[in-house]
């Protein structure tokens, strides 16, 4: 079969491809593994990874014949990831609903003109959580976005929900926690200081928090993202049920523990590279985020949390040798 990742060149795509590539297979129907022949990552750049049986295609996922080109007689999963970050996504309006909003609807309505029915995983957030929540967000409360990145990938879940219910398509949407540390450089997510304030300082450089060091938030590694993304696309139809957006398990970590396990990992030296100066951008973003989830279906339906932060911070080092230069 052949496979599609949208946003596979970007750190969460490739990692996932690799994931594939390594498995081989994907199981599409209870105890039957199909062959992965082919992947195609579609992003707006190529990403660095090789491999004979991946393809890049540079292009724009809100063009809709672009998008419909992806797709060969044997397309049968999607990972659907691409799509502009919460904070370029509050700061521009109108990319982020071209890209966010037009750019999903684009690959429902392709997958939808294949007259068969291809799974397709959609990467959503936690920001679709927001405003007066209570102390823990749990399956049945409902979403309440307070930014547009997480209105944007609220209406996703519900394009994918009716696209399913239809019979359209065999889709799934996962809300993503913060995803901690992230390799690279700083990008525009509003939750961005989460990787950055380990990343910086263990490679020597300065980093500002734009946050209280008490401000807390639900993160997961992207070692438990990646293996939670490849559980949700193996899962049978079944497993699912009629509701088809689960929130992902993560942590809650404050900032100050988030500093705390980056002591333990690398001493007191990187701490006195990390200035707290509040950002009210931010602010408004971070402050209307939920925290604290009780991800009960989750975990009932397989999927598996780090077990702590410093676990976290000790896989990044691991994963990425020159993370301690210069520190």
């Amino acid at each position: 079969m052949h496979m599609i990742v949208t946003g596979g060149s970007g750190f969460l795509g490739q990692q996932c491809i690799a994931s594939l590539l390594k498995a081989g297979s994907l199981e599409l129907a209870p105890e039957a593994s199909t062959p992965i022949r082919s992947i195609t990552a579609f992003d707006v750049a190529v990403g660095s990874l090789q491999h004979p049986k991946l393809h890049y295609v540079v292009g724009d996922i809100a063009d809709p014949h672009q998008v419909s080109a992806l797709f060969r007689e044997d397309s049968a999963a999607i990972i659907h990831l691409a799509a502009v970050v919460s904070g370029t996504a509050e700061a521009d309006f109108d990319l982020g609903m071209r890209v966010n909003l037009d750019g999903t609807r684009n690959l429902l309505q392709a997958a939808r003109a294949q007259n068969r029915l291809i799974r397709i995983l959609y990467a959503s957030s936690i920001a679709v959580f927001g405003g007066d929540l209570p102390a823990v967000v749990r399956d049945e409360t409902t979403p309440t976005p307070q930014g547009s990145y997480g209105i944007q990938k609220y209406i996703g879940e519900q394009l994918v929900q009716d696209y399913t219910r239809k019979g359209f398509i065999d889709g799934r949407s996962v809300r993503i926690p913060t995803v901690v540390v992230r390799p690279g450089k700083p990008n525009g997510a509003a939750s961005g200081f989460a990787s950055n304030i380990i990343r910086e300082p263990l490679a020597g450089r300065p980093v500002v928090l734009p946050v209280d060091a008490s401000t807390a938030m639900w993160v997961a590694s992207p070692r438990a993202v990646v293996k939670m993304l490849m559980h949700a696309l193996s899962l049978a139809p079944s497993a699912w049920g009629w509701h088809r957006a689960i929130n992902l398990p993560g942590l809650t970590v404050t900032m100050q523990e988030e500093l705390a396990a980056l002591e333990a990992v690398a001493g007191k030296k990187p701490l006195a590279l990390v200035q707290q100066q509040a950002d009210p951008a931010v602010l408004r973003l971070v402050n209307t985020w939920a925290a604290r989830f009780d991800t009960a279906r989750a975990l009932a339906m397989g999927f598996s949390p780090d077990r702590d932060f410093e676990t976290i911070v000790r896989a990044y080092v691991e994963d990425h040798p020159e993370a301690l230069r210069d520190a």
